[in-house]
C-alpha cells in the first residue's frame, strides 16, 4: 500500500512560518467581510429599489388601490389608468417568445453538443452568443424596417389566408403589433437560453452517454433518455432567465408593438407592455397621478418578476429530484 507523504512542517517558531500564519489569517477576515459586504450591497440596492418604486407609487395606490391590476384604460386627460391591457401585453408577447425560443435554442444546443463537427461547434456558438450583444434598440429598429414590413405583407397573410378563422390570426395584418414584438423578443432571449441549456448540456457526463451506447442505444435515444432528462433543471432556469430578458424589455417592444393598449385575441393587433409603456410615457408625465401609474406599473413588474423566479426555483428544485430518479445520477 502507498503512502502519501505529508509536507515537513515548519519549525513554529521561524520568521516565516509566523509571516504566513499572519497572512492567512488577515487574508480570511478581510475575505469574509468583503463577500459579507457585497452581499449586503445587493440586499440593499434591492430592497432601496423595491421602495422607492412602491412610495412613488402611493399616490396612484391610494386612488384605484389593487383595482388598478384589473382596469382597462389609459387616459391622462381624464385621470383614468388601469394596467390589465399592459399586463396582458406583457405576458402575452413573452410567453410567445418563450415558445418559440425554447426549442429552438434547445434544438441548438444539441446540435453544438452532440451532432455538430468539432470545426463547427466553436463559430455556431459564438455567432449565436452574439445575439446578445445586439443593444436592443438597434433590433427594434431592424424590426421596424425588415420584420414588420415582411411580417405586414407576407407572413401575416399566409397566416390569416389558412387560419383565419381562429382568433389567434383574425384582424388585418400589420407591421405594428403583438405578433412583431413577440419575434423581437424571442431573438433577444434565444442567446440566453441558448448559452445556459449548452453548458449544461456540456456537463453531463461522458460515462452515462458511453454507457447508453454501448447498451445500444441511438443517438437519439441517448439524448433523450440521459442528455435531456439531466439538463431538465437547467433547461427550466434558462427558459426563466429568458423569460426574465422578456418581461423586462422595454425599447425594442415600445418600437414594433404600436403602442396602443388593448387586451385583443388577434396576434396581429398593437398592444403594449408595462416596460414599453413605462418608457413610453415617463419623460412626459407630471407629478402625480399620472407618474405614480407608471410606478405602479413597475411595481407590478416587480412583483411578476419575483413571483417568477420563486415559482423558478420551485420547478428546479422539483426538476433535479425528478433527473435523479429518472436517470440514477444526482443533479444539481
Amino acid at each position: 500500500m502507498t503512502t502519501v507523504a505529508s509536507p515537513p512542517d515548519r519549525p513554529s517558531g521561524s520568521p516565516f512560518a509566523a509571516r504566513v500564519k499572519l497572512t492567512d489569517r488577515v487574508g480570511q477576515t478581510a475575505l469574509r467581510v468583503l463577500s459579507g459586504l457585497a452581499a449586503l450591497v445587493a440586499v440593499v440596492l434591492i430592497l432601496w429599489i423595491t421602495e422607492t418604486v412602491f412610495v412613488k407609487a402611493g399616490p396612484s395606490f391610494s386612488r384605484f388601490g389593487l383595482g388598478f391590476i384589473g382596469h382597462q384604460g389609459w387616459a391622462q386627460n381624464k385621470n383614468d389608468f388601469g394596467a390589465a391591457d399592459f399586463i396582458f401585453g406583457t405576458a402575452v408577447s413573452s410567453f410567445i417568445a418563450l415558445l418559440f425560443a425554447a426549442p429552438i435554442a434547445i434544438a441548438i444546443c444539441i446540435y453544438l453538443t452532440e451532432l455538430a463537427p468539432s470545426f463547427l461547434r466553436r463559430p455556431v456558438a459564438i455567432l449565436v452568443e452574439l445575439l446578445a450583444a445586439i443593444p436592443s434598440v438597434i433590433l427594434g429598429l431592424w424590426g421596424i424596417l425588415f420584420l414588420g414590413p415582411f411580417l405586414g405583407n407576407h407572413f401575416e397573410p399566409f397566416l390569416h389566408s389558412f387560419l383565419g378563422w381562429l382568433p389567434l390570426f383574425g384582424g388585418s395584418p400589420s407591421p405594428y403589433g403583438m405578433m412583431n414584438a413577440a419575434m423581437i423578443l424571442t431573438i433577444m432571449s434565444l442567446p440566453i437560453i441558448t448559452a445556459v441549456i449548452r453548458e449544461v448540456f456540456q456537463a453531463t457526463p461522458t460515462d452515462l452517454k458511453e454507457a447508453s451506447l454501448a447498451l445500444g442505444a441511438t443517438r437519439w435515444e441517448m439524448i433523450r433518455t440521459v442528455v435531456l432528462p439531466v439538463a431538465r433543471p437547467g433547461i427550466v432556469g434558462a427558459v426563466i432567465l429568458g423569460l426574465g430578458r422578456a418581461l423586462g424589455e422595454a425599447i425594442a417592444v415600445q418600437q414594433v408593438i404600436g403602442n396602443h393598449p388593448q387586451i385583443t385575441a388577434s396576434l396581429f393587433n398593437p398592444s403594449s407592455s408595462l416596460a414599453a409603456q413605462i418608457a413610453n410615457d415617463f419623460s412626459n408625465a407630471s407629478p402625480g397621478l399620472w407618474q405614480g401609474s407608471l410606478f405602479y406599473l413597475a411595481a407590478v413588474l416587480l412583483v411578476m418578476a419575483a413571483i417568477v423566479n420563486i415559482v423558478a426555483r420551485l420547478i428546479v428544485a422539483r426538476s433535479g429530484a425528478g433527473s435523479a430518479v429518472a436517470t440514477g445520477f444526482p443533479v444539481g
